[in-house]
Protein backbone atom coordinates (compact mmCIF):
# COMPACT_ATOMS: atom_id res chain seq x y z
CA UNK A 1 0.00 0.00 0.00
CA UNK A 2 1.36 3.42 -1.00
CA UNK A 3 0.80 6.05 1.71
CA UNK A 4 0.75 9.73 0.94
CA UNK A 5 2.57 12.14 3.22
CA UNK A 6 1.06 15.46 4.26
CA UNK A 7 2.56 18.34 6.23
CA UNK A 8 0.94 19.85 9.32
CA UNK A 9 2.19 22.61 11.63
CA UNK A 10 2.22 21.88 15.36
CA UNK A 11 3.28 24.62 17.75
CA UNK A 12 4.94 26.39 14.83
CA UNK A 13 6.97 23.39 13.63
CA UNK A 14 6.31 21.41 10.42
CA UNK A 15 5.67 17.67 10.68
CA UNK A 16 5.40 15.20 7.79
CA UNK A 17 2.77 12.57 8.64
CA UNK A 18 0.84 9.89 6.80
CA UNK A 19 -2.36 11.11 5.18
CA UNK A 20 -5.36 10.19 7.34
CA UNK A 21 -3.48 10.28 10.65
CA UNK A 22 -5.93 10.77 13.53
CA UNK A 23 -5.13 13.69 15.82
CA UNK A 24 -4.97 11.49 18.92
CA UNK A 25 -2.26 9.33 17.30
CA UNK A 26 -0.28 12.43 16.36
CA UNK A 27 -0.50 13.72 19.95
CA UNK A 28 0.72 10.33 21.23
CA UNK A 29 3.61 10.39 18.71
CA UNK A 30 4.75 13.59 20.42
CA UNK A 31 4.98 11.78 23.76
CA UNK A 32 1.77 13.28 25.10
CA UNK A 33 -1.49 11.76 26.30
CA UNK A 34 -4.61 13.02 24.49
CA UNK A 35 -6.33 13.05 27.90
CA UNK A 36 -3.81 15.57 29.22
CA UNK A 37 -3.70 18.17 26.46
CA UNK A 38 -5.75 21.02 25.07
CA UNK A 39 -5.67 21.25 21.26
CA UNK A 40 -6.44 24.14 18.96
CA UNK A 41 -7.03 22.88 15.41
CA UNK A 42 -6.98 25.51 12.66
CA UNK A 43 -7.79 28.24 15.15
CA UNK A 44 -10.60 26.38 16.90
CA UNK A 45 -10.32 24.86 20.38
CA UNK A 46 -11.41 21.23 20.25
CA UNK A 47 -13.52 19.53 22.90
CA UNK A 48 -11.56 16.61 24.35
CA UNK A 49 -13.80 13.98 22.72
CA UNK A 50 -13.18 15.54 19.28
CA UNK A 51 -9.44 14.81 19.49
CA UNK A 52 -10.03 11.12 18.69
CA UNK A 53 -12.49 11.96 15.91
CA UNK A 54 -10.33 14.50 14.06
CA UNK A 55 -8.29 13.37 11.05
CA UNK A 56 -5.36 15.57 10.05
CA UNK A 57 -5.08 16.99 6.54
CA UNK A 58 -2.47 18.86 4.52
CA UNK A 59 -1.83 22.32 5.95
CA UNK A 60 -3.62 21.84 9.27
CA UNK A 61 -2.35 24.09 12.05
CA UNK A 62 -2.23 22.82 15.63
CA UNK A 63 -1.41 24.32 18.98
CA UNK A 64 -1.00 21.61 21.59
CA UNK A 65 -0.79 22.57 25.26
CA UNK A 66 -0.08 20.06 27.98
CA UNK A 67 -2.28 20.41 31.05
CA UNK A 68 -0.21 20.68 34.22
CA UNK A 69 -1.65 20.66 37.72
CA UNK A 70 0.08 22.55 40.44
CA UNK A 71 -0.18 25.19 43.00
Amino acid sequence: MNRTTVTVQANGEPFAISEGTPLDRFVESQGLSPAHVVVEHNGRALPRDAIAETVLNEGDRLEILRIVAGG
